[in-house]
């Protein structure tokens, strides 16, 4: 029996790929997450987890070496799937020590705990388009060599990420390969980040929980948008598709537009008419990377991979998931 590990198991992201390697696969799955962690996000497959049928929880830290080498030798993975990150760009701003720790220290102690421990798993490294930053327009769509121009600390902590991840697999010979994935969303999706809050507050709006009003950031940010269950079909393929070492891929949707036009589209989908847009300075960020457009044929060239949800049913699925969670809860920050 196949063994997978994924850090950050209780995230969006972590949580669709353990639904997707138990629809999809007869792997067993094993999840690192520190023990305060929130585990909302899979409740769903609690049977699973309490009756240890293929779902097993770990407590460790990215941080923590120790605890890691003792998950990594416990559970012997095949796969390793590395997503856990402190990843809201904008807190990075405040805490920024904790990010750099975290996702570049944090990255450097579970590959050293790989190899300390002598396996040879596959090993995806999640990294973020937010390496990229600034990019000039006569750049796009944004290319895998294209100059890294970090616009945050999280931006900065994801390029000590991509290269740690790089490193190890040249200097240590291991099956790593590294993502930049670009924006994803869908249900899940933490209320930190602009489609997610948007959708939040529309729902607490037609439950007369709030007044007609959206709070928003920059509207004018450029976005090509994906799906995360497209995105955790491609992280799967990535290590079971011929993985080569070493390699590095943009992966991201195919429907652009700007963060205000994507509040458009949740909007056209509310039942509520009238609603006013209110710019916070709160949310804006002290710099944008504001033209994320990649350039996704590298992977799919390799792979085969094309993304199959539209943009439009991400929208309403994630609108649906807080509008079902605005039902079981009157009481919500308005962040």
């Amino acid at each position: 029996m196949k063994k997978a590990l994924i850090t950050g198991i209780t995230g969006m992201v972590g949580s669709h790929l353990t639904d997707f390697l138990l629809s999809e696969t007869n792997w067993d799955i094993h999840g690192l997450m520190r023990w305060s962690e929130n585990t909302e996000n899979i409740h769903h497959i609690s049977k699973n987890i309490n009756n240890k049928n293929r779902v097993f929880l770990h407590n460790g830290d990215l941080n923590d070496l120790a605890s890691l080498i003792n998950v990594v030798e416990k559970v012997k993975p095949d796969f390793v799937f590395h997503l856990a990150a402190q990843s809201y760009p904008k807190t990075s701003f405040v805490s920024p020590i904790e990010t750099l720790e975290t996702n570049i220290l944090g990255t450097c102690k579970l590959l050293e705990s790989i190899r300390i421990n002598k396996l040879d798993p596959k090993i995806h490294v999640c990294s973020s388009s937010e390496v990229f930053g600034k990019v000039p327009k006569e750049n796009l769509p944004i290319q895998e060599n294209e100059s890294f121009h970090p616009a945050s600390p999280y931006a900065i902590s994801k390029v000590g990420t991509d290269l740690i991840g790089r490193y190890y697999a040249e200097a240590y010979d291991m099956c790593i390969m590294t993502t930049r994935m670009f924006t994803h969303t869908g249900p899940r999706r933490g209320d930190v980040f602009a489609e997610s809050t948007f959708a939040k507050q529309i729902a607490m709006i037609e439950a007369g929980y709030i007044k007609p009003v959206i709070h928003v950031g920059n509207l004018n940010s450029l976005r090509t948008w994906a799906d995360v269950r497209d995105a955790v079909r491609a992280y799967y393929i990535l290590l079971t598709n011929n993985p080569i070492p070493g390699e590095y891929y943009n992966i991201g949707g195919n429907f652009t537009c700007t963060v205000g036009e994507m509040l458009d589209q949740l909007i056209e989908l509310s039942n509520v008419d009238n609603i006013e847009i209110k710019v916070d300075n709160d949310r804006l960020r002290l710099i944008d990377a504001d033209l994320q457009i990649p350039d996704i044929s590298k992977f799919k060239k390799h792979t085969g991979w094309d993304p199959e949800i539209s943009f439009k049913q991400t929208m309403q699925d994630l609108l649906d998931y807080w509008r079902s969670k605005v039902k079981t809860n009157k009481e919500f920050l308005i962040r």
